[in-house]
């Protein structure tokens, strides 16, 4: 089982905003210039990169997607206390 992962998110606070950004996604959207533009996470301004982290390091919700989603496909909205994130997880290892 994975014990580490690297993935990027865009983080909003309103729902409707997070899957109006997966739909444009499943479209063909880039997902690093979206996170630039939309997301509130610092970590935004380098394209939602959140590096890699390891498991239990991220909040439940987060961490459970993060860990059992498909790799490189854009999941969510995904509901934690900082708002709804659209996760794209690069890795897992």
């Amino acid at each position: 089982m994975a014990k580490t992962a690297s993935a990027l998110h865009i983080l909003v606070k309103e729902e409707k905003q997070a899957v109006a950004l997966l739909a444009q996604l499943e479209k063909g959207a880039n997902f690093q210039q979206l996170a630039k533009k939309h997301s509130t996470c610092p970590s935004g301004r380098n394209g939602g990169d959140l590096g890699e982290f390891r498991k239990g390091q991220m909040v439940p919700a987060f961490d459970k997607v993060v860990f059992t989603c498909p790799l490189l496909q854009p999941v969510g909205p995904v509901k934690t206390s900082f708002g709804y994130h659209i996760i794209k997880v690069l890795y897992r290892s």
